[in-house]
């Protein structure tokens, strides 16, 4: 395998990691559809996720989940469950998906890197929600439902189409998120008292 080979297929895994960080089961449904038509070759152990019964579970799966963020207060709920499962589902898709490395490589980039990734996606969604939850009442919720959705299915098939692109708007994303958050977090000093 290429370097070139070996960076697409990390940067594939990657890319469908983030991916779960918005949607847990949409971006596995992506990979199940994609390996069981044959584009996506997919690392032996995880042949499984190619097969009818993956796809539909997987199918059932992605409808109750998109169903779900759309309920009231089940939004919120969702987000507490979501985020271990997306650090597995993360770790799953990016092993699925990094082929011909040793397997201590592989496992290693898959937890670090898939893992990590769809963490902090789904950590900065949730504290999104949570924030929309107590300044819009639960309305504007539905609206970040609408995005985490089309996020999740753009980055899933640009993960696919052109996994290096789909890193690089994953560090755009992380870089606007972290001076997002350093400007949240970094307060002025109060003025001194007369």
């Amino acid at each position: 395998m290429s370097d070139l080979d070996l960076a697409v297929s990390v940067a594939l895994g990657i890319g469908l990691a983030a991916a779960t960080g918005l949607r847990v089961f949409l971006p596995l449904l992506v990979v199940s559809a994609a390996a069981y038509s044959g584009h996506l070759p997919l690392a032996d152990s995880f042949a499984w996720l190619g097969t009818p019964a993956a796809l539909i579970l997987l199918s059932v799966a992605a409808v109750v989940e998109i169903l779900a963020y759309y309920i009231p207060g089940v939004d919120n709920l969702l987000d507490a469950l979501a985020t271990p499962a997306a650090l597995v589902a993360g770790t799953v898709v990016s092993a699925a998906v990094i082929t011909d490395l040793p397997p201590t490589v592989k496992w290693a980039t898959a937890v670090i890197a898939g893992g990590g990734i769809a963490g902090v996606m789904q950590s900065m969604t949730a504290l999104l929600r949570a924030k929309s939850t107590v300044f819009t009442a639960g309305v504007g919720n539905p609206v970040l439902a609408t995005s985490e959705l089309a996020g999740s299915l753009l980055m899933s098939l640009l993960a696919l189409a052109a996994p290096l692109i789909a890193l690089l708007l994953i560090v755009l994303f992380l870089w606007l998120a972290l001076r997002l958050l350093l400007r949240v977090t970094r307060r002025s000093p109060p003025a001194p008292e007369p």
